[in-house]
């Protein structure tokens, strides 16, 4: 996530994504005008990046020009359009195609009709990286689109919020005050940890491992840490509602947390229910669960290198790691079936590159907010 004074954004469209939405709109454009010299007018401030990346696509002869309207103010659009930097000189009998980085309401469109209705062009065309059909008015067409988006307030790539954001190569959207509540599964060596420390970095998510709060509060010897070492000096088990409880305290001690990842918990229907019942009390919910699924091969591989590098026993002996797979398998399979049935469950190839897992994480995660 990203901050611009006082919203949060989080990503929506990639750089790949927009280049390719511009590669689109360039070989669209030159099969109508690759034999004769239009004259593109970019609408300034925010079409600069994409003017200058569809220049580098449309590989034809053309001039260019620019346009500077403005009606944004912060969030919302003023109504009011003002032309700050008038329409070019020479253009009588030329064909112009105008470059919008986004089309909405459609009032800038209107305003660019009516600059150029008082010129003699040959013809006057609207091309738009970015179109809402949601809140476009349709009073006039548009002839090229790079690709259409829902009706939320996006930055990056020469859009701003206030004058910051214009510089950002990728496009962020604003983040709605929606939390966003997690359940992160897999196997040892799957990369859990790492990944974790991704969604709490770009999503401002407190992760909360419940190994990590059974020794913090054991260490500090809290009525629940005590609580907890007089069931495990026993040889019990913890009751879930000692976990629960435990889990409560991390939660409240988070209030500006933007959700949370609980690894580690639950391991059972009954702690999943548990956990439900306890998020309802707060009016909060699980939003989804993630499971990074990988090879046991390959994990076995992975783990061996690694506990030739940490000393740990259990990640040096094949037999005891798979031993550990089976357990995870037979405590979460239930658990995949509970939150199947909520539609809450996604499955992640956890093979590749660390960036690679990451963006299909993200890929889940901006679907929910």
């Amino acid at each position: 996530m990203i901050k611009l004074h006082d919203k949060v954004f989080t990503p929506y469209l990639r750089e790949e994504q927009i280049l390719a939405a511009v590669e689109k709109m360039a070989v669209e454009i030159a099969k109508d005008y690759q034999h004769e010299t239009p004259i593109f007018v970019g609408v300034l401030n925010g079409a600069f990046m994409f003017v200058s990346d569809f220049l580098k696509a449309y590989q034809h002869p053309c001039q260019v020009s620019f346009v500077r309207l403005s009606s944004y103010h912060g969030l919302t659009s003023t109504g009011i359009v003002e032309a700050l930097l008038d329409v070019p000189e020479d253009i009588n009998g030329r064909s112009v195609i105008i470059l919008e980085d986004v089309i909405d309401t459609g009032r800038t469109l209107k305003k660019l009709v009516h600059l150029f209705s008082k010129t003699n062009v040959k013809e006057f065309k609207i091309a738009s990286l970015f179109y809402k059909p949601d809140v476009y008015s349709g009073e006039y067409s548009i002839d090229y689109v790079g690709m259409e988006i829902p009706d939320n307030f996006i930055v990056g790539y020469g859009l701003d919020y206030n004058e910051l954001g214009r510089n950002l190569r990728e496009v962020y959207q604003l983040k709605q005050n929606n939390m966003i509540n997690l359940v992160l599964f897999g196997k040892p060596g799957a990369g859990k940890g790492t990944q974790a420390g991704f969604l709490k970095e770009n999503y401002n998510l407190k992760h909360i491992s419940t190994g990590d709060v059974f020794r913090y509060n054991i260490k500090n010897g809290t009525e629940l840490g005590k609580l907890a070492k007089s069931y495990i000096d026993r040889g019990d088990l913890v009751p879930d509602e000692v976990t629960i409880n435990m889990l409560k305290d991390e939660v409240e001690k988070n209030p500006d947390a933007a959700g949370f990842i609980f690894d580690g918990f639950p391991r059972t229907t009954a702690q999943a229910e548990a956990l439900d019942n306890f998020l309802e009390s707060k009016d909060m919910q699980i939003n989804a669960t993630i499971a990074l699924e990988a090879d046991d091969d390959i994990l076995v591989a992975r783990l061996l290198e690694r506990g030739k590098e940490s000393g740990r026993t259990d990640d040096q002996d094949e037999d005891k790691i798979r031993n550990r797979f089976d357990e995870y398998n037979q405590k979460t399979a239930p658990l995949r079936a509970y939150y199947e049935k909520q539609g809450k469950f996604h499955s992640i190839n956890g093979i590749g590159e660390i960036s690679q897992i990451t963006e299909r994480l993200s890929v889940v995660v901006n679907s929910l907010s």
